[in-house]
C-alpha cells in the first residue's frame, strides 16, 4: 500500500508538471490542426481584402448616390424655373391675344347690327360618295 506521505508527493510531482507545461506551454501541434489554422488565417486575410474592396465600392457608390442626388437638385430647380417662365409667357400670350382679338374686332354702327343683313342660304343636296371596291 501506498503511504500518504507517497501519495502525497506523487501528487504534487502531477500538480507540478502540469504547471511546467501549462506555463511552458505546448510547443506540439498535429499537422492537421496547423493546416486548419493556416486555412482558417488565409481565408480570413482573403476576407479581409474582400471586405476592403467592398467598403470602397459602396464608398464610390454613396459618391455617386450623392452627386446623382444634387444633379436632380438642381434640374428640379431649373424645372420649376422654367415652369414659372412658362406660366408667364402663356400668360402674356393670353393677354396679347385678347388686344389682338379687341383691336380686330370690327366698330360696326348700331344701325347695322340690329338690321341682320346675312341671307339664308339655300340647302344643297348631298353629294354621294363613291366607294371603290377591292378586288
Amino acid at each position: 500500500m501506498v503511504t500518504t506521505r507517497q501519495a502525497r508527493a506523487s501528487f504534487g510531482m502531477v500538480v507540478g508538471a502540469a504547471l511546467m507545461i501549462g506555463v511552458s506551454g505546448c510547443d506540439y501541434w498535429p499537422p492537421a490542426l496547423q493546416a486548419q489554422i493556416e486555412q482558417l488565417r488565409s481565408e480570413t486575410q482573403s476576407l479581409t481584402l474582400e471586405k476592403t474592396q467592398l467598403q470602397s465600392q459602396v464608398n464610390e457608390l454613396a459618391r455617386a448616390k450623392q452627386d446623382l442626388q444634387i444633379q436632380l437638385d438642381d434640374l428640379s430647380r431649373v424645372n420649376r424655373e422654367k415652369t414659372g417662365t412658362i406660366a408667364s409667357l402663356q400668360h402674356q400670350v393670353d393677354q396679347l391675344r385678347a388686344k389682338a382679338v379687341k383691336a380686330m374686332a370690327p366698330k360696326a354702327p348700331a344701325k347695322a347690327a340690329a338690321k341682320p343683313t346675312t341671307k339664308p342660304v339655300a340647302k344643297q343636296p348631298a353629294k354621294k360618295k363613291t366607294s371603290t371596291k377591292k378586288t
